[in-house]
């Protein structure tokens, strides 16, 4: 069965009037859709990773890169409004990373991520990952073509965002509860957290992690290292 397009989805006890959002975003669901299908014959596991600013996607990403860099061929992708710094963190690892730069645009669109994958090699590549612009409201509405959305919520945020900003949430796929290694220290429920993405998403997978102490890390890659793995064998039996 298909997914429902990100973009479509409504979290419970919301109304849509006149179905504006979903005219506004159907060009960049037309988009979204060439990607997925470009991400299909191409054989390539595409990942959308969103938060807050300064949850740790970069921090994350770059421990990603150092343990299964070597296991797969992957690629990053980096949204921010200004700067590369975050590709350039992403490259000291080894894996090649390119930075979109919206220049004051709070999301990325469909339309980046595809211009984007104009400039960057994907001959080979099994993983590619998105590191969304920090922000857990406008992302949320833009499908980019992404297999799987990720979702990280750190510690230091507060665990009162699943109902707050609920169509993040709803729209992913699973949810890291990053910077664990602080619980101690902070005012912080994982229960809540997770009861409160659930009660919005009963779907939602949920990891604790923390980069800096390899909290939850082995559990991370080997949860994408399998979706590779499946993404593989999903284009072996079409093939067949």
């Amino acid at each position: 069965m298909d997914k429902i397009q990100k973009s479509t989805k409504t979290a419970r006890g919301t109304v849509t009037c006149d179905n504006t959002t979903m005219h506004l975003l159907k060009a960049n669901d037309f988009v979204a859709a060439s990607i997925r299908e470009k991400m299909t014959e191409k054989n390539i596991l595409l990942i959308n990773i969103t938060s807050s600013a300064g949850s740790g996607k970069t921090t994350l990403l770059q421990e990603t890169a150092r343990r299964i860099g070597g296991k797969v061929n992957m690629k990053v992708l980096v949204g921010d409004l200004e700067t590369e710094r975050d590709a350039d963190r992403i490259r000291e690892t080894g894996v090649d990373a390119l930075q979109i730069v919206t220049g004051g645009i709070c999301h990325l669109e469909a339309q980046m991520v595809w211009q984007a994958m104009e400039n960057l090699n994907l001959e080979g590549v099994e993983l590619l990952i998105i590191e969304n612009v920090g922000n857990l409201v406008c992302p949320a509405s833009f499908d980019l073509g992404e297999d799987y959305r990720v979702t990280l919520i750190a510690t230091t945020e507060g665990d009162d965002k699943p109902k707050k900003y609920p169509r993040m949430f709803l729209t992913s796929e699973m949810m890291l509860v990053s910077k664990v290694d602080l619980l101690e220290h902070l005012p912080f429920s994982v229960e809540a957290v997770v009861a409160d993405a659930r009660d919005v998403n009963p779907n939602i997978k949920v990891l604790e992690v923390s980069s800096t102490k390899n909290m939850g890390i082995d559990a991370w890659c080997e949860w994408l290292l399998e979706k590779v793995k499946e993404k593989q064998n999903t284009k072996k039996e079409v093939t067949a």
